[in-house]
C-alpha cells in the first residue's frame, strides 16, 4: 500500500481530497484557532506543490485564487499532490491586518522556531507541516494597503528550477529578485524547494484580472512540472524579465495627481504626476518625473503623500515598448468584459 502523507497527525493517501486543520496557538480569549489546509492527492506519483496565500493577512486575492484552483476540473487528472493554504497568517486575516498581533511581519520570520515569538512559531509550524513535504512552492501576494501591483512574478532566476516555474506562470513581467532572509521564499529555497512569488493587486481588495491571471498561472506551473496534462492551446509568448527596478518617491508632502496608468511605458524624464499643497497654491506644486525608463509595475492608490513616500515602482527592460504592448495584450485576454468564453466562475465586479 502507498505511503500516506501525514500533516498535523492526519494521514492522507493517494486519491484522497482532505481539509486538514493545523492547530495554532489560541487567541488570548482562549478561542481555539487552526490553519485549514487543502490536501489533494492524485492517484499517480508526481511532484508535491504548495500554494500559499495571506502570509500577509490583508492580502486576500490569493485566497480567491486558491478557492478557484482547488475547484478546477483540471485537478481530476492530478499527478502528485497539491497542498493549498488559503490563509497562512490566520491572526492577521481575522484583524484585516498585514501583521500578527505582536506587529511582526510573518514574511520576515521564516523558518521560525518552536520556542520563539508567535510569528516564529507560526513560521516553524508552516515549514514543518507544509514545506517539508514539498518539491515546489508558489506564494501568492498583493501590494500593501493603498498600493497596487501589476501582475508579476518575483523570483531568484539564478536557480534553473525557479526560472522554469517563473516563465511557465506566464505573468506579463518577471522581476529577478534576490532572496530576503526571513522570507518564506528564502526559507523554502534553503530547504531546496524552488519557489516563486506572484504579486498582483491591492491589499483588502479583490481584482478579477489579477485573480484570473493567478489561477491560470498556478495551473500552468502544474502543467510544466508534470502534475497536469500539457495544454493543447498555443503557447503564449515568454514573459519579459526585468533587469532591475527603481522607486520614484514624492519630492514633497501634499496631494498627488497621477497622470500615467499601471503598465505604462515611461522614458527617463517623463512627467508622471504633480504633488500640490492642499490649499491650491500654484507656487507650492512640484512635478514628479521618471528617474528611469521602464514599465510602471506598482503605484500608490492614495493621493495623500508625505515627502519620500514611494509613488511608482518602475521595472527596467531592454525594450520597454514591447513590454507595454505585452501588458496590454495580457489585460485584453483576461478582461471579463471582452472574454467570450464561458467562465468556470462568475467574475467579481
Amino acid at each position: 500500500m502507498a505511503e500516506p502523507l501525514v500533516i498535523a497527525g492526519e494521514e492522507i493517501y493517494p486519491g484522497q481530497n482532505r481539509i486538514v486543520e493545523v492547530p495554532l496557538p489560541d487567541l488570548y480569549m482562549h478561542t481555539s484557532l487552526s490553519m485549514p489546509i487543502h490536501v489533494i492527492r492524485g492517484r499517480q506519483k508526481g511532484p508535491v506543490l504548495f500554494v500559499s496565500a495571506a502570509v500577509h493577512g490583508d492580502e486576500i486575492n490569493g485566497v480567491e485564487i486558491i478557492r478557484r484552483v482547488v475547484k478546477s476540473k483540471s485537478l481530476k487528472a492530478l499527478k502528485g499532490t497539491l497542498i493549498a493554504i488559503p490563509v497562512v497568517n490566520v491572526y492577521g486575516f481575522l484583524n484585516q491586518s498585514r501583521y500578527l498581533p505582536d506587529r511582526r511581519d510573518l514574511n520576515r520570520c521564516f523558518p521560525g522556531s518552536v520556542e520563539g515569538s508567535l510569528a516564529a512559531r507560526l513560521g516553524h509550524q508552516f515549514m514543518r507541516e507544509v514545506v517539508s513535504h514539498c518539491t515546489h512552492g508558489i506564494d501568492l501576494h498583493t501590494a500593501a494597503i493603498h498600493r497596487d501591483n501589476l501582475p508579476q512574478i518575483r523570483a531568484d532566476l539564478t536557480n534553473p528550477d525557479v526560472e522554469m516555474m517563473a516563465r511557465a506562470f506566464n505573468a506579463p513581467v518577471v522581476v529577478n529578485s534576490s532572496l530576503i532572509e526571513g522570507s518564506l521564499r528564502y526559507a523554502a529555497q534553503q530547504s531546496e524547494v524552488p519557489i516563486i512569488v506572484y504579486e498582483a493587486g491591492e491589499a483588502l481588495r479583490f481584482n478579477e484580472m489579477s485573480i484570473r491571471a493567478g489561477v491560470k498561472g498556478v495551473l500552468a506551473v502544474m502543467r510544466e512540472i508534470g502534475m497536469l496534462a500539457a495544454s493543447r492551446r498555443r503557447k503564449k509568448k515568454d514573459p519579459f524579465v526585468a533587469s532591475s527596478s527603481v522607486w520614484v518617491r514624492a519630492p514633497q508632502s501634499g496631494i498627488f495627481r497621477m497622470i500615467v496608468p499601471m503598465g505604462a511605458s515611461v522614458n527617463k524624464g517623463d512627467l508622471l504626476g504633480m504633488v500640490a499643497a492642499p490649499y491650491g497654491k500654484e507656487q507650492s506644486e512640484t512635478e514628479v518625473f521618471a528617474s528611469s525608463s521602464g514599465i510602471v509595475i506598482g503605484r500608490t492608490n492614495i493621493p495623500l503623500v508625505n515627502e519620500g513616500e514611494a509613488l511608482f515602482h518602475i521595472a527596467r527592460f531592454n525594450k520597454p515598448d514591447e513590454v507595454a504592448d505585452s501588458v496590454l495584450a495580457f489585460h485584453s485576454d483576461l478582461d471579463p468584459a471582452t472574454d467570450t468564453a464561458v467562465p468556470e466562475e462568475m467574475p467579481i465586479i
